[in-house]
């Protein structure tokens, strides 16, 4: 019965670890470009039941027998075991914006951060004052040649991820609409957006922001090469891939879940008080 609330109990815990997750994703569910995470649990080792008053090996006539024969198995419980990055594409959602970009297809952009290379989804980038591509935060959108520096309305990105300007906007402090100039007969390639992937990418981490970085067992970020490379949209972002109706279910789920495994320690503990009560009553 003790072992019980102790089964119980890691129930409860791991229905609260769950539960924290589907928060967080509904919480996120308008977030651009916002993977949703899933718990993940184990089981603890099953314990061998055997007849304990019955150690040793008996004779017989036909041989030697166990003298404490198996019972079954009995479960432990459960453990929480990792948190699980779902990195399925979200919806396209259009902005007609020209610093929004958008991935279709597995890849990450790379940004420069303070604490070194970073890489995100979202592409809801803003122009800095020094005239940089930079994410919400400030954060400068790398290319494959370093920080990418563009003026307004005199940049466009096709879906391979280049990078074309209007040559005549190149010393050209005051920006023109490039459109009404009709001047892209003749563009010229900036640079290259710089998109990546890892060799393991479930194992990178979230560091807030809508950013992720690398880690020991995702390995390092390369640089996707030729056709593997996602196709470039721009005017374009990404829409989180939390679908809420199905968060909200599977809430229902964990706490109908977490009320069965109170249920349980709850009768575990009554079935011990009337154990101890008419062991007292007659001993």
């Amino acid at each position: 019965m003790i072992r019980g609330w102790y089964t119980g109990a890691s129930g409860m815990r791991a229905q609260q670890f769950r539960l924290d997750a589907l928060a967080n994703n509904l919480a996120n569910v308008d977030t651009n470009a916002y993977k949703k995470d899933v718990t993940v649990h184990k089981a603890f080792a099953e314990l061998l039941m055997r007849r304990t008053n019955d150690d040793g090996v008996r004779l017989n006539p036909f041989g030697s027998s166990d003298a404490a024969p198996i019972i079954g198995t009995l479960g432990t419980g459960v453990e929480f075991n990792e948190l699980y990055t779902v990195f399925s594409q979200g919806a396209l959602k259009e902005t007609q914006g020209d610093y929004d970009l958008a991935l279709d297809g597995p890849g990450f952009l790379a940004v420069q951060t303070p604490w070194g290379e970073r890489y995100t989804r979202n592409g809801a980038f803003t122009l800095g004052v020094e005239g940089y591509l930079e994410t919400k935060e400030g954060y400068p959108v790398l290319g494959e040649h370093g920080p990418i520096r563009v003026q307004e309305n005199n940049f466009q990105v096709d879906k391979d991820g280049n990078i074309w300007i209007n040559a005549l906007y190149i010393d050209n402090p005051q920006p023109m609409i490039a459109q009404e100039a009709n001047q892209w007969e003749d563009p010229v390639l900036l640079d290259t957006l710089k998109i990546v992937d890892f060799d393991l990418e479930r194992y990178i981490e979230k560091q807030g922001s809508s950013l992720y970085k690398a880690t020991d067992v995702s390995g390092e970020a390369f640089v996707i090469e030729g056709g593997d490379r996602p196709r470039v949209i721009q005017g374009f972002v990404e829409a989180s891939n939390v679908d809420p109706v199905t968060e909200m279910v599977q809430m229902i789920e964990v706490q109908r879940a977490y009320e069965a495994n109170q249920k349980a320690v709850q009768n575990s503990d009554s079935m011990l008080g009337v154990l101890i009560n008419q062991v007292t009553r007659f001993g």
